[in-house]
């Protein structure tokens, strides 16, 4: 060893146990500052995206989408004609009624227009899915309806704003719209509703059908007119397959029974599946869509 470098070793040694270099305390964080519900803002806006691919949403494009477009094909080998002009009750350029309400004859066509042509990019597909119950006693006391706004927090996972989305209305409160004499006001809450998009209309969906209606009792499908029935009625028309559940099933959901005892009253709901499906026959192509995910019918 060099004369040098031994007279550096004693130096080395003696810095070795201390900071070389000073170093400031580190600042103590700022509390963070809370909105109007007592909620911390957090410092960065975060938005919490898709954590994973939904499985019916897999099955629909991979599996059903293309089933659905041949069962409801439907071939048209010339151009469809034009529509028939609106002939309206009254001359519009007869002086005496041109300020005068003017509905068209023959009344409302709007149950017997025809479905769009058959095409892949217009298959009928599921929009949303809306949940809503009236609870009878909330016209007595609002507390009533504490228990129906967490259980249906609990079986959908929706919340306002949920994961930092401006668009995610949560759970919404149903108010009166006109006087019923002894019973609803107008603007007193009379129920819930939420509506349900994308992978949690989804994910609700699997867990309806294959936690829910298969332990249902008596339950034989969802009831659907018979076949006697013309497809040009209103409600044929409309691509919305609504249906009803007992009390009995809030108890069936995952969600809900892991801690039943949190909810001391049951009650019903009304499901609300929303399809793209429109014109003649739209009803049946909703249907079409709901079987291929599992949900029974039964002719009345």
């Amino acid at each position: 060893m060099s004369a040098q470098a031994a007279s550096r070793a004693p130096r080395l040694a003696a810095t070795a146990g201390r900071n070389v270099r000073r170093t400031r305390p580190a600042a103590t964080p700022k509390p963070l500052k809370r909105d109007e519900k007592g909620v911390p803002i957090p410092l960065v806006n975060v938005i919490v995206r898709d954590t994973h691919r939904s499985r019916l949403a897999d099955h629909y494009h991979h599996t059903l989408q293309d089933d659905l477009l041949y069962m409801t094909y439907k071939h048209e080998p010339t151009a469809r004609p034009a529509p028939r002009p609106v002939r309206l009750a009254y001359n519009p350029d007869d002086p005496y009624t041109k300020h005068r309400y003017n509905p068209p004859l023959g009344g409302n066509r709007w149950p017997k227009q025809l479905p769009p042509p058959s095409s892949p990019d217009n298959v009928v597909q599921l929009e949303r899915i809306q949940i809503h119950s009236m609870i009878k006693g909330a016209t007595a006391s609002r507390t009533n309806l504490l228990g129906p706004i967490m259980a249906l927090r609990a079986i959908t996972g929706a919340s306002e704003k949920a994961g930092g989305q401006h668009t995610a209305e949560g759970v919404q409160l149903v108010k009166g719209r006109m006087n019923v004499q002894g019973w609803v006001r107008p603007g007193i809450p009379v129920g819930v509703k939420v509506d349900l998009k994308g992978p949690q209309m989804y994910d609700f969906l699997s867990v309806l059908v294959e936690f829910v209606l298969p332990r249902l009792r008596d339950f034989q499908g969802v009831v659907m007119e018979g076949p006697s029935n013309r497809l040009d009625k209103m409600s044929s028309a409309s691509g919305v397959v609504s249906f009803g559940l007992p009390p009995q099933a809030l108890g069936l959901f995952p969600q809900i029974e892991v801690n039943f005892d949190a909810y001391p009253q049951t009650f019903g709901m009304h499901i609300h599946c929303v399809t793209s499906a429109q014109g003649v026959g739209a009803q049946n192509r909703a249907r079409a869509l709901l079987s291929g995910f599992q949900i029974p019918f039964a002719r009345s």
